[in-house]
Parts: C-alpha cells; structure tokens; sequence
C-alpha cells in the first residue's frame, strides 16, 4: 500500500510542486520550534532543553499527521489514502528542489551574473556577491545534490516505511536540524540533539542514494566503478557532515567534476574539502545533468527501497 501512496505522492510532488498560494506545513513546523527556542534556549541546561523541544516537536509532528489520516479512515478509506498521498507529496521537495536551481541555470544562461548569484543566495548559506560562473555553478550543483536525500529520498524511505506520519516526523527532524543544528553560540548545546538526531535520520538514505547515483545515473568521468567506488568512500568522510559527503561525492565521481573548495560566510573564508577530481571545468549544464540525477535516483530508490521493503514485509507477515 505504502508504495503505491509514494509513487502517486512523487508524481504529484513533480507535477504541482508546492504552490506558493498554499500554507506549507513546514512553515507551522518552523513555528513551533521557533516557539520554544525564544522561550528555552537561554541559561544553564541548554542541552536538556533542546532535547526536550526537539521530542515534543517530533511527536507532536507525527501524533497530528497520524491523527488527520486516523479519523480520515473512519469516513473512507478512499479519503484516506488521498490525504496520505497530499501529506507525502508535501513531504517531497523534488519540485521545489529542481525551480530552486532552474532559476540559477536561466539566469546564467541569460548571462546575467548578478541575477545567478542574487538567486544562488536563496538556497545556499554562503556570500555569492563575486562569484563566477565555475563557482556559481558549484553552489547549485552541492545543494541539488545533498538536497536529495535530505528533501527527496529520505522522506520517501520514511513514507515507505510508515507512512505520511513518518515522511512528516522525518520533516520535523530535518526543520529541527536547519533551524537549530548550528555549530556556533547560539545553538551550539541547545540545538546539539536536533542536529545528532538528524544525522541518525539520514544515516540510511544519505548512503543508498549516494550508490545509487554512482550506479545508474550517466558516468561522465574516465573511473571504471570499481575505481568511483573507492574514490566516493575516500572523498565522502572528508565532508564535515557525516551524511552529505556520500551525495556530493558520488555526483562529482559521476561529473567527472571537483566539489568543494574556499567559500565565504559574512566575510570570513571556510575551505571544504574537494571532491571528486576536476576532469571537466564546472559549468551551467551540469545544474542539468545533476538535477537529471535527482529524477533518475528519486525513481529507483522509491521502486528498489519500497520493493524491498514490501517483499520483507510479505515475508514476515
């Protein structure tokens, strides 16, 4: 049942997106934790604190979702499995993922540079007041890639599994990493759990869609498998996230492109390990290639994963 809800919820997150005019959950997820960070990240026991909001913000995350499709059943099934796909294709961000670096590519197709940078600065953290075209380019190509597990295949692995109300408790834990899963003063005991916890979360689908882009989408570089796959396990613990390595890792090997290197946040330059190796300078056409990565492993995952799991479940049943 669960795959089939998936694979109506992937079509329809492709088609309709989120539309704008539409209150996102995540904006009310956001709310909440927003709600006791004001009142709970100050003082001593910073870390109980966190935890204790990040459990509260799962559970009741979850609790709701699963109480709207509980009651939903009492008045029909058909209701809902409708609402069980809605509350999956919000879950999925493939479409939102893929306009985020479209508006990117347009612009430096266009050759208007400032537009590609002011637009870059939407999905990344870093300052693309100066960047160039390479660098650009790089940006959209790392978010697209570790984008998709963190918005794409890891809530689909959850939905699988449990359901909406797990492709929503997994959004929780996610909004609670992006929010409050900082290394820096401010967050760095209160938000300490949300960000483990989130580690834990994408432990699984970080690692199958990493392989599974070095798998079956288009190699571009000049590596036999045998050599990406040694090259992605070397490259992918250099990330400072124990997650994201094994997508940006996987998709440089498969671009035959270099990752990483100096960026610059509020002014002060970070280097982050490289990636891959630089066969091929970086350029516009690889936001395609890689958002065609994206569809290719979004696909696979759902129909190999949801496979596997249906035939475990059978089994054990």
């Amino acid at each position: 049942m669960n795959i089939a809800i998936v694979c109506v919820a992937i079509v329809l997150d492709r088609i309709v997106g989120d539309p704008r005019s539409w209150p996102h959950p995540v904006i009310w997820v956001g709310k909440l934790i927003s709600f006791f960070e004001k009142r709970l990240n100050h003082g001593s026991a910073r870390f109980i604190k966190g935890l204790v909001t990040a459990v509260f913000v799962v559970c009741m995350t979850g609790f709701i979702v699963w109480l709207i499709i509980y009651f939903a059943g009492f008045v029909s099934i058909w209701l809902a499995a409708m609402l069980e796909v809605i509350l999956s294709a919000v879950a999925i961000a493939q479409k939102s993922l893929k306009d985020a670096a479209m508006v990117v590519y347009h612009a430096l197709r266009q050759g208007d540079m400032q537009e590609a940078r002011t637009k870059l600065s939407w999905i990344v953290g870093r300052d693309t007041e100066h960047l160039e075209e390479p660098e650009i380019v790089r940006g959209v190509v790392e978010t697209v890639s570790e984008n998709t597990s963190d918005g794409i295949t890891a809530p689909i692995f959850y939905a699988l599994l449990f359901g909406a109300t797990g492709a929503w408790v997994y959004k929780a834990i996610n909004t609670l990493d992006s929010m409050i899963g900082y290394r820096n003063e401010r967050y760095q005991q209160f938000g300490r759990f949300a960000a483990k916890l989130d580690d834990i979360a994408n432990f699984i689908p970080s690692r199958i869609t990493g392989l599974f882009i070095l798998l079956f989408t288009k190699n571009e570089g000049p590596f036999s498998m045998r050599m990406r796959l040694r090259y992605w396990l070397r490259d992918a613990k250099k990330h400072p996230s124990p997650n994201s390595g094994y997508l940006e890792a996987a998709t440089a090997l498969q671009l035959g492109i270099r990752l990483g290197g100096e960026n610059i946040y509020q002014g002060k330059s970070s280097f982050r390990a490289y990636m891959g190796e630089p066969i091929v300078e970086l350029n516009k056409q690889h936001i395609l290639r890689t958002i065609q990565h994206l569809y290719t492993v979004t696909i696979i995952f759902t129909l190999l994963i949801g496979g596997v799991i249906y035939a475990i479940s059978c089994t054990w049943r």
